[in-house]
C-alpha cells in the first residue's frame, strides 16, 4: 500500500512539473529583440586594452560569476534564471551581437537595462573591457 501511494505521489510531482514546463515553453518569449539604445558617443568607445588571452580569459571567468545566471554558459540567452526575465538575456552568440560596436557593449555592461544590472559600480573598467573580449569568442564559440 505504501509503494502505492509513494507511486501516486511521484506521478503527481512529475505531472505538475510537467505542466510548468510546459507553460514555461508557451510563454517563452524570443532573446531580446528591441532595440538598446545606446548614446553615439559610448558607440565609438575603444578598448583601451589590448585584447590578449589573459584578458579574454579574465573576462571568462567574470561571465561565469556574473552573466551565466542569464545569458547562459555558452551565452545564448538561456541560462537558469532567463525563464523568469522580460525581455529575454540576449544572445552573445547571435549576428545582432556582431553589429554592436565594443563601445556600446561595454556601454551596456556599465549602465544595465532593466532587467540587467549595471556594472560600473561593481567591476572595475578594465574587468568591463576584459567582458567584451570575452563576449566577442562567443559568436564563433556558437558556430560550432
Amino acid at each position: 500500500m505504501n509503494r502505492r501511494l509513494f507511486i501516486r505521489e511521484r506521478e503527481k510531482i512529475f505531472s505538475g512539473f510537467l505542466t510548468v514546463v510546459i507553460l514555461m515553453l508557451m510563454l517563452q518569449v524570443k532573446a531580446q529583440t528591441k532595440p538598446w539604445p545606446v548614446p553615439p558617443q559610448a558607440q565609438e568607445l575603444k578598448n583601451p586594452f589590448p585584447v590578449s588571452t589573459a584578458n579574454v580569459e579574465e573576462g571568462k571567468s567574470l561571465y561565469k560569476l556574473n552573466c551565466v545566471p542569464c545569458h547562459g554558459d555558452k551565452g545564448k540567452g538561456d541560462g537558469p534564471a532567463s525563464a523568469a526575465l522580460s525581455p529575454k538575456p540576449a544572445d552573445h552568440t547571435s549576428a545582432m551581437m556582431l553589429k554592436e560596436t565594443d563601445g556600446s557593449l561595454f556601454y551596456k555592461i556599465s549602465e544595465g537595462h532593466t532587467p540587467m544590472p549595471a556594472y560600473k559600480a561593481a567591476l572595475t573598467e578594465k574587468q568591463r573591457w576584459e567582458l567584451v573580449d570575452y563576449v566577442r569568442t562567443l559568436h564563433k564559440a556558437g558556430k560550432k
